[in-house]
């Protein structure tokens, strides 16, 4: 059975930074767990970051990142040093996992096939809801009327869990 889980989202705008996970994991055509949290703080609340995909993996990649933040002091270098680790590793390589990570002025996307993204509208999503929660935001921070980005994160993954069977309403938002 393929296990099918959460929905992440986050927004980078104006000096302030969203990260909004719903909590379901599903196995096949049952809820396993509806309040898994797959959003963190990370580098003493200066960064945020949340996983989709396997909990296990998506765990052992926030320690790895941790750690490469730690090393290099600076958001998109940890992330380029995680990527290429990711991708020629054999152990990381088989992870089941992809990472949004964040600060104040970046937010990037990072997958087991070496990718390090950063999107030019401050937006990404990952997981079963993330075409639903990315459409969402982006409508709305294109014609919401004064929206917090909390409040759009917020929305957008409301909007997600009513659409997709894979993402459910227990949010958890964090801010910086």
């Amino acid at each position: 059975m393929k296990y099918r889980s959460t929905t992440i989202l986050g927004i980078v705008r104006d000096g302030k930074s969203v990260i909004a996970g719903d909590g379901q994991v599903t196995l096949g055509d049952m809820v396993i767990k509806p309040n898994s949290q797959k959003v963190r703080y990370l580098a003493e609340k200066s960064v945020l970051a949340g996983f989709a995909g396997a909990a296990a993996d998506g765990m052992a990649l926030l320690s790895r990142f941790e750690e490469k933040l730690a090393e290099k002091n600076d958001l998109l270098r940890a992330a380029v040093e995680l990527a290429k680790d990711w991708r020629m590793d054999k152990y990381l390589r088989r992870l089941e996992a992809e990472m949004i990570v964040m600060d104040i002025e970046r937010i990037l996307l990072l997958s087991g096939a070496g990718d390090v993204i950063e999107p030019e509208d401050g937006i990404i999503a990952i997981g079963s809801g993330a075409g639903y929660a990315l459409a969402a935001a982006r409508a709305m921070l294109k014609f919401g009327k004064k929206l917090s980005i909390r409040q759009i994160a917020e929305n957008s993954l409301k909007i997600a869990a009513d659409i997709c069977i894979y993402t459910n309403h227990n949010i958890t938002i964090l801010e910086l």
